[in-house]
């Protein structure tokens, strides 16, 4: 009888664990499967048929679509306008990343600082985070055309006059968008891993006569290090990805000196028809970016690990 019990018991059990694994099942389905839907709606199934149609003729209207293999990318890498956004958006990412970071970090430092005002720093620091791309593109371009302009004849510099007309300006005005929107969402992350970093360290280095300079590159730095593959990540990807800013702004003039990769990408779709060519500029565009990111991550994250 008792081995009857047993048996049945250990059967109860089993029972039990059959039903409570699939009420979890249900319960974890009822949470992801409604983001895993949209996930796939929006962003995996347009990047299948993204990918297909760069193989193909389509020209986003008609029906008759025909496979013509490589001659989309072909196409792509002999076209000067595309070759000429890609190396403005390199340059562009190289020295936007910089500039973020380092002014993120210089305001992460100062808003860690005791101070009755720190707060209130953190917030005006932030808030330019919180606008809209194209509102933030209006915004500079009024800044630099009208003020500038209006500045410069009164001050005769006439250096600030026709700030966005010119190659070089235009690019640096794009950099200070990118910098002024980025730098306080950035800095946010530099806080958090400022306040990580043991008191107890800085003021024994302190004590043994290390100077300000020395404690941040030696203590702050290493201990940070997390801090700094999230940021280079983030601000590696939006630099790349940049659109808004850089329709608002420039629209790419003049005469595209200042396009940068997404909106040579929407010209080329939205301007010209291209579809199919412009599908393949966004795979390329896509795996670069895919690729540069990963690179980025796993060195970081490989000497994060090494400190």
């Amino acid at each position: 009888m008792a081995s009857k019990e047993v048996q049945f018991e250990k059967k109860k059990s089993i029972a039990k664990n059959k039903t409570s694994k699939s009420k979890h099942g249900l319960t974890f389905w009822a949470f992801v499967g409604p983001s895993l839907f949209a996930f796939s709606l929006v962003i995996l199934i347009p990047l299948i048929l993204g990918i297909y149609y760069s193989f193909t003729d389509w020209n986003g209207i008609g029906s008759d679509i025909k496979f013509i293999g490589f001659e989309n990318y072909i196409k792509t890498f002999s076209d000067e306008g595309f070759r000429n956004s890609l190396f403005f958006t390199i340059k562009f990412t190289f020295v936007s990343v910089i500039s973020i970071n380092i002014i993120a970090f210089v305001l992460a430092l100062l808003v860690t600082r005791e101070s009755k005002i720190s707060n209130l720093l953190r917030t005006i620091f932030f808030m330019p985070n919180l606008i809209g791309g194209l509102i933030l593109g209006f915004i500079w371009q009024f800044i630099f055309v009208n003020v500038f302009n209006v500045v410069g004849q009164t001050l005769g510099q006439e250096w600030m006059m026709g700030w966005l007309s010119n190659a070089t300006t235009g690019f640096w005005g794009m950099v200070i968008i990118m910098a002024w929107q980025m730098a306080g969402y950035v800095m946010v992350i530099y806080i958090a891993g400022l306040q990580n970093v043991p008191p107890e360290l800085n003021e024994a280095a302190k004590i043994d006569g290390a100077s300000a300079l020395q404690r941040i590159r030696l203590i702050t730095f290493p201990m940070i290090k997390p801090a700094f593959t999230i940021s280079l990540f983030l601000t590696l990807s939006n630099s790349f990805k940049l659109f808004d800013q850089n329709l608002a702004l420039t629209n790419g003039g003049p005469g595209n000196a200042t396009q940068m990769l997404a909106l040579n990408i929407y010209q080329t779709a939205f301007s010209y028809n291209k579809m199919n060519l412009a599908q393949a500029k966004a795979v390329i565009f896509f795996i670069l970016v895919t690729v540069i990111t990963l690179v980025q991550v796993y060195i970081t994250k490989k000497d994060e690990v090494e400190a």
